[in-house]
């Protein structure tokens, strides 16, 4: 049996298997530039993050109605709850659908028919953070916010995703606030392959709740003492940062020293289809390369809870069931 954990850091569209991909193909009438599923799957192979970017948003095109995003959330669901998760705070990336002419209205619906009865089918309560690109206009941002405005009760959160490089969070501060105003939390893809100073502005620019990656915050020792201070999550992705050469092996992932640092550390599979592996796959995997005993995997899952947006009485019971689990 699994260590039950949330998942943090999880795009919805990274999800799509290669076999999802050509029956929402088949069924919506497209051609992939792929022979079949073999070669999809052998696509799958990075230099780094702009690479796997580029097949990310062309492969996405499959995705056109409410029914496709039901059954892409679906299939998530039924592979998370083998994986062990109980909460799922789920990205998804507006933008990347509004800009090829998929209403808004469209993507939310599909997602939550599947979402609004997860907890009763799969025992996996779920919440939806709504991510900017952020290699596109904040503009573009701030009117992607207003236009979810009608569906902010489905909504728990914003956060900032695409390639880091070169687009600093910064130039995200005023949607933020905005967001801030709205109620809604706030996360932030901050120190992966950007540097340091990136997870800075994430926090002091954006209000940032939560850094997702966040590796890089161990070239700047004061900002691993205030991170371990406020105690402000990491959601880190081992397979992830390794599939997209941030880190070169896991057994040289930093993982260790950023719980050595006192740091709030979750484990998460960020785009599981592309990367090789879903949430609990990740945990294995430190298990094995990084030599992690029973009780780090058990202090993994329990921040991952304490990490979450989950109401207390709701995150304390969960707490309370990897506190009794049997590995």
């Amino acid at each position: 049996m699994t260590v039950p954990k949330a998942e943090l850091h999880l795009h919805i569209e990274g999800t799509l298997e290669p076999e999802l991909a050509f029956h929402l193909a088949e069924r919506n009438n497209i051609t992939l530039p792929h022979a079949d599923i073999d070669a999809l799957h052998s696509a799958y192979s990075f230099t780094d993050l702009q690479s796997f970017l580029d097949l990310y948003y062309a492969l996405m095109d499959v995705l056109r109605t409410e029914a496709d995003f039901h059954d892409l959330a679906e299939a998530y669901l039924t592979r998370a709850a083998a994986q062990g998760v109980r909460h799922a705070e789920i990205f998804f990336d507006p933008q990347a659908h509004t800009s090829r002419g998929i209403a808004l209205d469209t993507v939310i619906n599909g997602l939550t028919a599947a979402l609004d009865t997860s907890l009763q089918r799969h025992n996996i309560s779920t919440t939806l953070i709504l991510c900017f690109l952020r290699d596109r206009p904040a503009t573009e941002a701030m009117d992607t916010l207003n236009a979810a405005h009608p569906h902010l009760d489905r909504i728990s959160a914003v956060g900032l995703d695409s390639a880091e490089v070169g687009n600093p969070p910064e130039k995200f501060t005023e949607v933020f606030a905005a967001a801030a105003e709205l109620g809604l939390r706030r996360v932030a893809h901050a120190g992966e392959e950007g540097p340091a100073s990136y997870i800075w502005q994430a926090l002091n620019l954006l209000g940032a709740e939560r850094i997702d990656h966040g590796i890089r915050c161990l070239d700047d020792p004061t900002l691993v003492t205030h991170l371990a201070t406020t105690q402000t999550p990491l959601t880190v992705c081992p397979f992830s940062n390794v599939r997209l050469r941030a880190v070169r092996t896991l057994a040289e992932h930093p993982l260790p020293a950023l719980m050595e640092a006192g740091l709030l550390v979750t484990v998460n599979s960020d785009d599981p289809s592309y990367f090789g592996g879903y949430v609990h796959d990740n945990y294995l995997a430190l298990q094995q390369h990084l030599g992690l005993d029973h009780e780090q995997l058990r202090t993994l899952a329990r921040n991952s809870f304490t990490a979450s947006f989950l109401p207390a009485q709701r995150r304390d019971a969960l707490i309370a069931e990897v506190d009794a689990h049997t590995f």
